[in-house]
């Protein structure tokens, strides 16, 4: 498909511009390349202007409001399923906006990169307020669960485009220190969202948990408007229509299949192999498409890269070792140690607030140094050693040890997760700067999909056994389960560590991206 299109103008006034590179993939005019924001000659002295600061607020309060709805809505889901009479459908309240926001990453990434980033960014902004306000006008779980869909087309757009705008007026060498920032609005805001939701829900509405969503919007949606530049006409793109269309309906099969096999569809009926069948006749087809279009929504080339291909591996496997594990965290300290719902929440801001400070500093230190290996390196190892500790749990341990283990696994996560988006975006050139950063949020997604289901199938599978009217016996049941489930994630977690090692040094890879 063929389509005029429009690219933001770049960069702001006060970040100057290079020549741009060729890649050695596909061929493309150079009428429709981003240009890189070349850093200053001092890059110590690196400092946004006016403009460009405005720039970072309206990408910040993007993050903000997409990482906020992720976790305001887990407080309220007792009370919508008593409101809307629809206990069984729940589980498609998240389900919904899972699949969506995972699916649409890398079409929103590739299109980013096509018709610039200004207007994806404005569109996923009115799909995520759309979805909110009529979510909060919703009558039944079938129509709430409709809006959380188009919620979330809303809210992974947001996520991949806001992470990929830093790159267009933000030097390489300065880059770690502003996605640090990312990483801390990130974490404040989910750590903000379940105190907000459970003070919506009780004071007003659980209805009020999506209308929030609105004032918050429309505030960066009026400041995307007004900082980012005007678009400028661009020749006509070829767009990859049948390749978004076959990557969207696996990846949309692959996620129901995680999400549904063994607590919807039983693993001894047909129906789940039949999804994981054809998601994977649909993936192959989606390969052969890639290799044949001459702008592919996902270049198969990138995966020569090395660092490339490693970034998006050790993000799937830290998404799959933290959420499908940490997940259930919370079962333990309500059902085995009788917390209240509260305090379970007041526990995790122990692993949010190592990784947002961590993460600050790790930003500043990488755009200090200009070296970043060595975070992803020690980071996976503090995953991994505390995940080791959580597999280690008993229903009596003191509660400083699981708080030490909280702050460990945060600290581990704020070295890790924004170099690895980095790490992919050096390593290609900056026209591409979307797609690398939707491939390695993709992975960690999916990582982070497929390890809830499969850490929550094995512990389905020990819950089974708990005895009618023995509480002790559950305690052990629950405490077993997530032993197993924390000793699998331990494996992810090493797996992720010896990948970190086969990661290059960011100035190696900044001198190879001058010959792309």
């Amino acid at each position: 498909m063929v389509v005029a299109t429009h690219r933001q103008g770049l960069p702001p006034p006060g970040v100057t511009a290079p020549d741009d590179h060729k890649d050695g993939t596909h061929s493309m005019t150079s009428s429709s390349r981003l240009h890189e924001p070349a850093a200053p000659a001092a890059d110590a002295a690196f400092r946004l202007d006016w403009p460009a600061k405005t720039m970072l607020l309206a990408i910040l309060s993007s993050i903000f409001l997409a990482a906020m709805d992720q976790t305001v809505v887990s407080t309220a889901l007792p009370t919508i399923a008593r409101d809307l009479q629809g206990l069984k459908d729940l589980p498609w309240v998240v389900t919904a906006y899972l699949l969506t926001s995972t699916v649409c990453l890398p079409i929103y990434g590739k299109l980013g990169d096509l018709v610039g980033r200004k207007p994806l960014l404005q569109t996923a902004i009115l799909l995520f307020l759309a979805g909110s306000a009529l979510a909060g006008l919703a009558q039944n779980m079938f129509q709430l669960i409709l809006l959380r869909a188009l919620q979330g087309i809303g809210g992974g757009g947001l996520l991949v485009t806001a992470l990929a705008s830093i790159s267009d007026f933000i030097p390489i060498t300065q880059r770690g220190r502003y996605q640090g920032l990312v990483g801390g609005t990130f974490g404040l805001a989910t750590l903000l969202g379940p105190f907000l939701g459970g003070f919506l829900v009780e004071h007003l509405s659980w209805r009020w948990i999506f209308y929030i969503n609105v004032p918050i919007g429309v505030a960066a949606f009026t400041i995307v408007t007004l900082a980012f530049p005007r678009p400028v006409r661009q020749p006509r793109v070829h767009i990859d229509v049948a390749g978004m269309v076959l990557l969207t309906a696996s990846l949309s099969i692959l996620v129901l299949f995680a999400s549904l096999s063994g607590p919807v569809l039983p693993w001894r009926s047909p129906l789940p192999w039949v999804l994981l069948a054809a998601a994977v006749v649909l993936m192959l087809a989606f390969l052969q498409t890639e290799r044949r279009h001459r702008e592919p929504v996902l270049p198969l080339s990138f995966f020569r890269f090395r660092t490339f291909a490693f970034s998006a591996a050790i993000a799937f496997f830290v998404g799959g070792a933290m959420l499908g594990s940490i997940s259930f965290l919370p079962l333990y300290l309500q059902a085995v140690r009788g917390f209240t719902p509260t305090r379970s929440g007041l526990e995790l801001l122990f692993l949010l607030v190592g990784m947002l400070v961590m993460s600050i500093a790790s930003g500043r230190w990488i755009s200090r140094t200009q070296r970043y290996r060595m975070f992803p390196i020690a980071g996976a190892s503090l995953i991994t050693a505390a995940l080791y500790l959580f597999s280690r749990l008993t229903a009596d341990i003191p509660l400083w040890y699981i708080d030490g283990a909280l702050i460990l696994l945060g600290i581990g996560l704020g070295m890790t997760m924004q170099v690895l988006v980095l790490s992919a975006q050096i390593t290609v050139a900056h026209r591409h700067l979307g797609v690398a950063t939707a491939t390695v949020s993709l992975f960690r997604s999916m990582g982070g999909t497929l390890g809830v289901a499969t850490f929550g199938g094995i512990l389905a599978g020990f819950l089974r056994g708990i005895p009618k009217a023995d509480p002790a016996a559950a305690r052990t049941l629950i405490v077993e389960g997530l032993r197993m489930d924390f000793s699998i994630a331990v494996i992810f977690g090493f797996v992720a560590f010896v990948g970190t090692w086969f990661l290059e040094e960011m100035h190696i890879l900044i001198e190879r991206r001058k010959t792309l």
